[in-house]
């Protein structure tokens, strides 16, 4: 009776944290599209009405790059999980959509890490973790890489007034403080889970495996940042090319080094778009209007999607 009743509890509480992922997902999304002061709703729908957004050819070519998208996000993601146990596509995404819901409530979708671990037996639960460090690695570093390269291009064509010691010193602090913590989690152990551990099964992973994760995290990034040039188009922005996406991974670059909720990506990612396109005179409305649909399209969507997974997972008490 006693097990049954513990049984019973734990299912209640897995209800209410199911039913609360869901509820706050859909309560803050729809306060950053109803509420939100930087874009008044009735304003970015009447602007997306003019440029004839919904048109059918616009339709499925946005749909096609958020589907591109997202299939190159599983497949990473199965290959990946793959290293430690075999998990169909269906499977895989399932568990992406469904960490993405839960992650979008979470301080730099850190949520992703434990709602995927949960899918699999406790025995795999932290090597899944590795994995998805690793997954992420590779998605920041193509970042890093194609930011890098577009900022640097942004910065000598563009006269900016920034102060190259202030950054230099932070820069500085920040690689200090990284070392810090790298001697410090050296030094730790939580039950068995070491330093030591980690970069031994990290270096484990399979260097043909490293470099289809890698691979795969470059034309994802490829995808968006050209998704986001091609609503340009859509709002007629009068820009070359090489300036958009100079301009496109500059924002990604910059965004990608700030921490904050997933679900407030949108904000920051319009205030630093707005900021960027600035110096190419293009109207801040159209720039919040693309970082919105482009928030739409690739997480409030998807995002949707996922809910249902979350309200229909069913953890495993044996595990």
């Amino acid at each position: 009776m006693y097990n049954s009743l513990s049984y019973k509890s734990k299912q209640f509480f897995w209800l209410i944290i199911k039913l609360s992922i869901v509820i706050g997902c859909g309560y803050f999304i729809y306060t950053k599209l109803i509420d939100n002061e930087q874009l008044k709703f009735t304003v970015f729908y009447k602007k997306l009405i003019k440029n004839d957004v919904f048109s059918i050819k616009n339709i499925f070519f946005l749909s096609l790059f958020t589907f591109l998208n997202w299939f190159l996000e599983v497949l990473k993601w199965k290959s990946l999980v793959g290293f430690v146990k075999q998990i169909s596509f269906i499977e895989a995404t399932k568990q992406s959509l469904a960490s993405l819901t839960t992650s979008l409530i979470t301080p730099n979708r850190i949520g992703e890490y434990g709602a995927k671990a949960l899918y699999f037996e406790k025995k795999y639960r932290k090597q899944i973790l590795g994995l998805n460090l690793v997954g992420n690695f590779y998605q920041m570093l193509m970042t890093l890489l194609f930011g890098s390269f577009g900022f640097c291009y942004f910065l000598l064509n563009h006269k900016i007034d920034i102060d190259l010691y202030q950054i230099l010193k932070i820069l500085l602090l920040v690689f200090i403080l990284i070392l810090v913590l790298f001697f410090l989690i050296k030094k730790l152990n939580f039950k068995g889970f070491t330093f030591e551990k980690v970069r031994n099964f990290i270096q484990n992973i399979p260097l043909a495996l490293n470099i289809k994760v890698a691979v795969l995290s470059m034309f994802r990034f490829l995808i968006f940042s050209h998704q986001f040039y091609f609503l340009l188009l859509i709002f007629n922005v009068d820009i070359s090319y090489v300036d958009a996406i100079s301009g496109i991974t500059s924002i990604y670059l910059i965004a990608s080094t700030i921490p904050m909720l997933s679900l407030f990506d949108v904000v920051l990612k319009g205030s630093v778009a707005i900021w960027i396109f600035s110096f190419f005179n293009i109207e801040p409305l159209i720039i919040l209007s693309t970082t919105t649909l482009m928030w739409i399209l690739n997480f409030v969507l998807p995002a949707i999607i996922g809910s249902y997974f979350v309200l229909t997972f069913k953890p495993n008490f044996t595990k």
